[in-house]
């Protein structure tokens, strides 16, 4: 099933409107309805947000199995695997089957010349370690250089944007939801 679909079902099966789920993500109608029908792919801070709107985790939205135990990637999974996002990079969920996970790693691509300005806010906490590639990660007023072996660990409420300095970066990015919620946890559209 695809993520839209997914979302969909989630929202339908718990009875729930286009625009109620859209409210309490601070999201238009248009854009919730574009995720669910495939015309867009959300950044990851959004899928949060509807995930979290459901009562349901992000991998819940993006597997369709559920596995207990150890989950095993290997490289050949993730190469061709990456799903691309309208705001300009592309992203692979590591382990999106496995059942009651406490956090969420994810590895993500960002081109210099493809990646769109826009500013992330979602609850949780996060961690960002650079793999390859250099960037800019701005988290509230303060922003960092990041090389490959750097690494920031915040809360993830704070704004956060980042600006590829060379022309590919690569990094892995863990995400824990912590229950915390703000009543400006908005993205911008």
């Amino acid at each position: 099933m695809e993520l839209g679909k997914r979302i969909k079902y989630f929202r339908k099966s718990q009875r729930r409107t286009l625009n109620e789920i859209a409210q309490v993500c601070g999201f238009t109608n248009s854009l919730l309805s574009k995720i669910e029908n495939g015309k867009t792919t959300p950044p990851i801070s959004t899928l949060v947000k509807i995930a979290n709107a459901l009562g349901v985790r992000v991998s819940d939205l993006l597997g369709e199995n559920e596995q207990v135990g150890t989950v095993l990637t290997k490289k050949d999974a993730i190469e061709g695997n990456l799903i691309s996002t309208n705001k300009g990079y592309s992203f692979y969920t590591f382990a999106p089957e496995l059942k009651d996970k406490l956090m969420q790693p994810f590895l993500f691509h960002a081109r210099k010349d493809e990646i769109k300005q826009h500013v992330f806010s979602h609850t949780g906490h996060e961690f960002v370690y650079m793999l390859e590639g250099q960037m800019r990660y701005k988290v509230g007023a303060v922003e960092y250089t990041l090389l490959p072996g750097d690494s920031v660990y915040f809360n993830s409420l704070e704004e956060h944007t980042l600006v590829p300095i060379t022309e590919e970066v690569k990094y892995l990015a863990v995400f824990a939801d912590t229950g915390e919620t703000h009543p400006e946890n908005r993205e911008e559209e």
